[in-house]
């Protein structure tokens, strides 16, 4: 008895909680605020109308009459969240009104000043990412009904209508799907610590079988979003002003630094999951990967980032398993891999329909005559054809991380 008790006594490795993670969401802000308190009424009147103020050219003009408001007033972390979310939203508005070919190199002090002091007091970057586009831009149409997409909708949006709402959401049910692999890691850790096996092959199970549910959610994106509304509408305003030929300088952000400064857009790469199981798996991706995969952590929440790297300093599962020489922890280990592998072949499924397919028509329907005389048609974005809107290369960085995913396989 005496034994047992001291265990209860020491702090569980990587509790849930310590990380900003929660049992049911996971690394989804739970349940986010919809509304910031009544001085920020200014922020969030523009917020909600972007799409029209972006369609008609209205963003800018709108923005620098904007008050100059102070961000003390902000309490707690969903509050912050919820403004983080707000003002990178205006931002990528403000920055891409005019599609790749009319930014601007200043981001006026109204905007710049409290994005700042947000960003600082979350510990995020001063632009959009994945924590603000999907974890934190999540709610309910029936507070008591469930988390599936005909109950969701995002709480700010850009232009792009229903394939921007289906793009965020369908992200989110990945993220939603991941949740019991994200215990599953917990368990497997606290199991190797134990030397408890049967609680490790199911945690691997668990695993493995969550990594499947997430490529079920992802093919979900053909069913809610269009790859031309994709292509030639959302992802511009996904895009940042680092490696990034549009805004080769970077950005001023007026009032905080006079020094322009550089920052990825947002991307899939920010989100915690895969790096948590790659951790996990000891699955080690090539040096130019890695450094990548390591900056896109710069843009999670620092709680978030945490988890990772404890998982980076836990024992070894890899280790764990060749030593044991058990062939159905072995196999259960391997069936992760595999279905890891699996995920990341079918991002890169999606990313060639929704980028090289969709970036070829489009830029046939622009060469085609007669097409460009209409007012709607747009050209199409051309300074990331070949790059992820984080900045990496994308088809390289994608066949380079699934590959070595495969490698991880014990034979």
């Amino acid at each position: 008895m005496e034994a047992c008790d001291s265990t209860e006594e020491t702090p569980l490795p990587l509790a849930l909680t310590r990380f900003q993670l929660s049992e049911e969401y996971g690394f989804l802000l739970p349940d986010p605020l919809t509304e910031l308190p009544a001085p920020y009424g200014p922020w969030m009147e523009i917020a909600h109308k972007l799409p029209q103020l972006i369609a008609s050219r209205r963003l800018r003009s709108q923005v620098l009459q904007m008050p100059q408001l102070s961000t003390r007033h902000l309490r707690g972390r969903e509050e912050l969240h919820l403004a983080h979310l707000v003002l990178s939203f205006i931002t990528m508005g403000y920055l891409w009104q005019e599609g790749e070919e009319g930014t601007v190199k200043v981001l006026p002090r109204n905007l710049a000043v409290p994005f700042w002091e947000v960003s600082q007091a979350l510990g995020l970057p001063p632009i959009l990412s994945h924590a603000d586009f999907v974890l934190a831009n999540w709610r309910r149409k029936n507070p008591n009904g469930p988390l599936e997409i005909e109950n969701l909708d995002t709480i700010i949006s850009l232009p792009g209508g229903e394939s921007l709402r289906g793009f965020i959401l369908v992200t989110l049910l990945v993220e939603k799907a991941a949740v019991p692999g994200i215990k599953a890691v917990v368990e497997a850790i606290r199991a190797i610590l134990q030397l408890d096996e049967e609680t490790l092959h199911k945690a691997l199970h668990e695993l493995a079988e969550a990594i499947g549910d997430m490529s079920k959610a992802l093919k979900r994106m053909h069913d809610y979003v269009d790859p031309a509304v994709f292509y030639t509408v959302i992802r511009i305003f996904l895009s940042g002003w680092k490696d990034n030929p549009a805004m080769p300088d970077g950005l001023i952000y007026e009032g905080v630094s006079d020094e322009p400064m550089a920052y990825s857009g947002g991307s899939a790469a920010q989100s915690t999951i895969l790096h948590a199981f790659d951790e996990l798996l000891g699955i080690r991706h090539s040096e130019e990967s890695t450094a990548f995969l390591h900056r896109m952590r710069d843009y999670m929440p620092p709680p978030h980032r945490a988890f990772v790297e404890e998982i980076h300093s836990a024992p070894s599962l890899r280790q764990h398993v060749l030593s044991s020489g058990d062939t159905r922890l072995c196999a259960a280990f391997n069936q992760c891999i595999s279905a890891l592998a699996d995920f990341r072949s079918y991002h890169i499924t999606i990313v060639t329909k929704y980028i090289t397919v969709a970036a070829a028509k489009a830029k046939a329907r622009w060469a085609e005559p007669g097409e460009r005389v209409a007012p709607s048609a747009e050209k199409p974005p051309s300074a990331l054809e070949a790059k992820g809107t984080g900045g990496s290369h994308i088809f390289s960085f994608l066949k380079s991380v699934r590959d070595t995913t495969k490698e991880g396989m014990i034979s």
